[in-house]
């Protein structure tokens, strides 16, 4: 299910981790971009962690060791010429910028699980009714993902006011289902809500960039993208929500492709 990228992890082998093995990626997942050129011993050293720590946790994952998932990253991060020319020109901030958007995509695809996608797409489908929880930022996506399952002729509506959220979370019927976009998968009245659901046994799933979350463990299905570390608005709640974005339109597009198939 990972096909060799260390983010494709289901949320049973996340939640097998131990506690430092967690602290330990999230710290990999932060500082990617270095990972290439440090041996083990320096990735130790940051990380504050034991190199047994270290292969405990590549094994895990689906590596034979360090070295085998550090070359696997080395190739995946590595620019084409092609790339570099088309980049010789930009100023290097800009570049900077282009190429963490360009990240932030290609890690959210190469993270998103097929098997979780195939669920969601059934669970989509089953639904007589789906409800769309999305705030702040996100809701610009949750009312994307809401137009295209009407367009598609599913009923659906979003929900971006906490207490209507709170107020709904408390009404959904079985054969109905949710659907949560929160990029840290920590807003009070969605976790609130994925707390009603599941016991009340709705089904749920969660677009986040958080598989650590708290909406991401009550939740049923959960696809996770990347989020890069660095924001451009560090004195603002502002951060990308191109993964989320990305998440969504695929599966999106998954589901309409599987419908015409039927």
């Amino acid at each position: 299910m990972m096909d060799h990228m260390i983010f494709d992890i289901s949320v049973e082998t996340y939640n097998k981790l131990s506690d430092s093995e967690r602290y330990l990626l999230e710290h990999i997942n932060n500082h990617i971009e270095d990972i290439p050129e440090m041996s083990i011993v320096k990735l130790s050293e940051k990380a504050s962690v034991s190199t047994a720590t270290i292969v405990r946790l590549m094994k895990k994952i689906g590596y034979d060791g360090f070295t085998s998932f550090k070359y696997s990253i080395r190739d995946k991060l590595k620019l084409s010429e092609k790339d570099n020319d088309l980049m010789d020109n930009i100023d290097t901030k800009i570049k900077h910028a282009i190429k963490k958007n360009e990240h932030e995509v290609m890690r959210t695809i190469e993270m998103l699980n097929v098997g979780n996608i195939e669920d969601a797409i059934q669970k989509i489908h089953d639904a007589e009714k789906i409800y769309v929880f999305a705030r702040g930022f996100s809701e610009m996506i949750g009312t994307e993902i809401t137009m295209k399952l009407q367009l598609i002729g599913k009923n659906c509506e979003l929900h971006n006011d906490p207490n209507i959220i709170r107020i709904k979370s408390q009404r959904l019927k079985a054969r109905e289902l949710a659907i949560f976009v929160s990029l840290n998968g920590e807003t009070e009245e969605l976790v609130e809500a994925g707390k009603n659901f599941k016991i009340k046994k709705i089904s749920s799933i969660t677009l986040t960039t958080r598989m650590d979350s708290t909406l991401a463990n009550l939740s049923e299905i959960v696809l996770v993208g990347y989020k890069a570390s660095h924001s451009l608005f560090p004195d603002y709640e502002i951060r990308s929500r191109l993964p989320l974005q990305v998440m969504s339109r695929i599966l999106l597009d998954a589901y309409v492709i599987r419908m015409s198939e039927l």
